[in-house]
């Protein structure tokens, strides 16, 4: 797998809602699990962030090296550089709630405080 990079649209120079997001995706060569993270990532980017997102694949099969500038310790990781702060998540992508949480595209869910008589704790 060549690296290369995808570019969707351009960043506002205001930097609101429609900020450009720059994606990287660590892999190692074609193998399933990598080609799963890929199309996994494409489509919540299609969904939530067409026409503002990048995405740059990085092969460390094929550029080892690569890896130590965003400590990759697991592969495939997704690195999220822009906007900020930096986020990482390992595997391949397929939870898309957990992704979209990570990327934080979409709040963690809150605790729920139930409170029953003499009781109360969380759900």
């Amino acid at each position: 797998m060549k690296t290369k990079t995808t570019k969707r649209g351009k960043a506002p120079s205001n930097g609101g809602p429609d900020k450009l997001w720059q994606l990287r995706l660590h892999v190692a060569g074609r193998t399933p699990r990598s080609q799963t993270a890929f199309r996994n990532l494409k489509k919540i980017c299609e969904d939530h962030l067409k026409g503002r997102y990048s995405i740059e694949v990085i092969d460390l099969v094929e550029h080892p090296l690569l890896s130590r500038g965003d400590q990759i310790l697991a592969i495939p990781t997704l690195v999220r550089k822009l906007p900020n702060p930096v986020r990482k998540i390992i595997g391949d992508l397929s939870d898309t709630g957990r992704v979209l949480v990570g990327l934080d595209l979409r709040p963690a869910r809150a605790l729920t405080v139930v409170k029953t008589p003499g009781k109360e704790g969380m759900a």
